[in-house]
């Protein structure tokens, strides 16, 4: 028999993408939730390869490949 009073509310929550798919699914958060990232825009479920740069890290990463066989 579980204990009453522990578990906590699951209220509607609105997950928005990046992509600008919504998404409404029960939370414990509530309210709405901003990601990068979701079944419509995900490589895996779309089967298209895509390349996600944030703030630059490939740019970065090849200029330390760069500075290193430099040196």
């Amino acid at each position: 028999m579980p204990k009453a009073g522990i578990h906590p509310q699951y209220i509607e929550t609105s997950f928005l993408c990046g992509c600008g798919a919504n998404h409404l699914l029960p939370s414990t958060m509530g309210g709405t939730v901003n990601v990068d990232i979701c079944k419509e825009c995900h490589p895996y479920f779309t089967g298209k390869k895509r390349e996600v740069d944030t703030a630059g890290r490939i740019d970065k990463f090849r200029a330390r490949q760069a500075a290193a066989q430099a040196a």
